[in-house]
């Protein structure tokens, strides 16, 4: 399934991993924001975490045709996901995404894992708001 991707920490427009993962990859980005989720401080990068009325913001991206294979090996491999794998810190899902302009798309987000999602809720720090860029 080729879907765009939903990125809402590091990998946003000047956070540190857009232009290493991002630049020369993708064909557009555009603002958007994933509903039913809250967002956690890993420290140093965010996670999402899958609750029933939060909100967190983001860009969605979408990769240049012949860039999406390697794109998403590269976040698959960033992001510490691999298929199946129950030590994944992330899990890739395809999830609605809303755009600005109200309308949803099916996007891959990488969510956080059922054993960090654990440790998240009992001593994590919540990130207010669901932007990774106004945690400051």
């Amino acid at each position: 399934m080729r879907l765009p991707f939903f990125v809402y920490g590091t990998l946003r427009p000047g956070e540190p991993n857009h232009d290493r993962y991002l630049r020369g990859r993708i064909r557009s980005e555009e603002p958007g924001r994933l509903a039913d989720a809250v967002l956690y401080d890993g420290p140093g990068y965010p996670y999402a975490v899958e609750e029933s009325g939060g909100v967190v913001y983001g860009e969605l991206v979408d990769a240049l045709p012949g860039e999406y294979a390697g794109l998403l090996h590269a976040l698959d491999e960033l992001e510490g996901f691999a298929p199946g794998d129950p030590r994944n810190l992330y899990e890739r899902v395809a999830r609605d995404v809303t755009r600005a302009d109200g309308t949803a798309v099916r996007a891959w987000v990488y969510v956080a894992g059922p054993t960090v999602v654990v440790r998240l809720r009992a001593e994590g720090k919540l990130i207010g708001g669901g932007n990774w860029r106004a945690r400051r």
